[in-house]
Order: structure tokens, then sequence, then C-alpha cells
């Protein structure tokens, strides 16, 4: 009998290990691109700063969160309530925050 890992669909409750675990290899994928696939990538990470994402790499973590998550994660509208400044700001764990509470509803729903 094969095991698989655990996909998205099959954890009944996401934390924030497992989120950061599964953002930091879908952001590793859109940084190797720039050959910046080994940064470290924390709660505290920015994506502005310190991953030096540009609007359109943005686009690309959008697809690959919806890839990855299905419709249960809507990045676009995660974004589309922040102004500029707070887009600049953006951290990887306040979209892993973002992210645990989506999956969170949609285990309840």
């Amino acid at each position: 009998m094969t095991t698989e890992p655990a996909g998205p669909a099959q954890r009944s409750a996401p934390d924030e290990a497992s989120v950061l675990a599964d953002l930091s290899a879908i952001l590793r994928t859109v940084l190797e691109e720039y050959g910046l696939d080994d940064s470290e990538i924390t709660l505290d990470t920015s994506f502005h700063d310190d991953l030096e994402l540009e609007s359109i790499d943005l686009v690309t973590l959008s697809a690959q969160l919806r890839e990855f998550y299905g419709e249960r994660v809507n990045f676009a509208a995660f974004m589309a309530d922040r102004g500029l400044e707070e887009i600049i700001a953006l951290t990887v764990g306040d979209l892993v925050g973002y992210v645990v509470g989506a999956l969170a509803v949609a285990e309840v729903g």
C-alpha cells in the first residue's frame, strides 16, 4: 500500500507551520526564475523588500496559490482591499494567516 503526503484538500485543520511550508515551496518556484530560490522564507519575510517581488510576480504567485489550494484561497480578493503601502509591507506571515483562515472557513463550510 502506497501512502502519499496529505495534500491541502486532505488536511483536516490547516496550521501555520504547514501553510508556511507550502507557501515557501510555492515561493521558491516563483523565485527560481531569478536564482533566488534559496532565500530564507519566514513569517517576517517581506514580499517587496526581502524577496523583491514585482507585481507580475504576485500575479504568478496568485496562479500558483489557485493551482495548489483551488478556489478556497483567493489571492486577488485578499489583495483587493489593500492600499499600495499595505501591499509593499505585505509579509509571508500576512499571507499565511489569510490562507489558514481561508482553509479553516472552507473546512467548516
